[in-house]
């Protein structure tokens, strides 16, 4: 029986590391010189490549000797690496998700560096349900919203992207994979003040996310996949 492939997002979708990650942003952007709040980034950034962000910031407060960011940003990675292992969560309802949904084939997609997913995945004890089935924006050179990332994590597992599900919680990613053709369910936490593409389904919580996905897997049954 044909399934679709699940392509999850990582901070966010699977796990709850935007807080920390904000306030170690915030901390380093700050100690160089670059006004920024944990609000910029839950509000404005959620999902954004961390040097888009700082490229803005020099653009609009000066910029910064490259020595001096290199070094902020080892610090900020290392601090919110031991950050992660001590005190990440993952997101409500992702783990019932994840167990309703096993029989899926699954890969996360993510804009960040695959040692920060694999210490999220570990730090949550959610890795088991990905193996080795993790793509990188730095490992490919390619970030959302552009959609190669998730047109490469595709290809690579042998997927047509009209048979995949994409499943994430910032805009930036939704543009990613509707770019990339492929459907979309939008975890909107934030949905008072976040507005969900109108090609994007939208879910509120990861509880609703074997429901939606099962739906769309009868019609795929219903329809050959596609050809790579």
């Amino acid at each position: 029986m044909f399934l679709p492939l699940l392509l999850f997002d990582c901070d966010g979708t699977l796990v709850d590391s935007e807080p920390l990650l904000a306030e170690e942003m915030a901390a380093g952007l700050n100690a160089v010189g670059l006004p920024f709040c944990t609000a910029d980034y839950l509000t404005r950034f959620r999902g954004v490549r961390f040097r888009h962000i700082v490229a803005l910031l020099q653009e609009r407060h000066g910029e910064v000797p490259a020595p001096q960011l290199k070094r902020m940003e080892k610090t900020m990675r290392a601090n919110l690496t031991r950050r992660l292992a001590a005190e990440l969560k993952p997101i409500a309802g992702t783990r019932n998700a994840l167990e309703q949904l096993a029989a899926y084939p699954g890969a996360v997609v993510s804009n960040g560096a695959e040692n920060k997913i694999r210490a999220a995945l570990q730090a949550t004890h959610l890795g088991h349900y990905f193996g080795k089935h993790l793509f990188s924006g730095y490992a490919v050179n390619c970030w959302k919203p552009e959609p190669c990332l998730h047109l490469h994590a595709a290809r690579t597992l042998g997927f047509a992207p009209r048979d995949c599900i994409a499943i994430d919680d910032a805009l930036v990613g939704v543009e990613a994979a509707l770019s990339a053709g492929m459907t979309v369910v939008h975890l909107n936490r934030f949905a008072d003040v976040e507005t969900t593409p109108e090609n994007a389904i939208m879910i509120r919580h990861m509880d609703e996310l074997t429901g939606v996905v099962e739906r769309l897997a009868q019609a795929y049954r219903e329809t050959p996949p596609a050809l790579p």
